[in-house]
């Protein structure tokens, strides 16, 4: 598993899947906000299946 989520593309990531799930958790949004762990994971594990399958990196790592 290649790293393929870049440094600004993570940080994006991770603030609005914290933001999503802290909605969620206030009862502001519906349940959808819990859907905001996927990009939370995404980010944390530098790894998005979506970016592989539509062939991008955002990821200045040499391989």
């Amino acid at each position: 598993m290649n790293t393929n989520v870049g440094t600004l593309d993570r940080v994006l990531r991770i603030v609005a899947g914290l933001v999503l799930i802290t909605l969620a958790a206030t009862g502001t949004v519906g349940w959808w906000g819990w859907l905001g762990a996927v990009p939370l994971a995404t980010g944390l594990f530098r790894f998005c299946p979506a970016y592989t399958l539509l062939g991008i990196n955002t990821c200045p790592m040499k391989k």
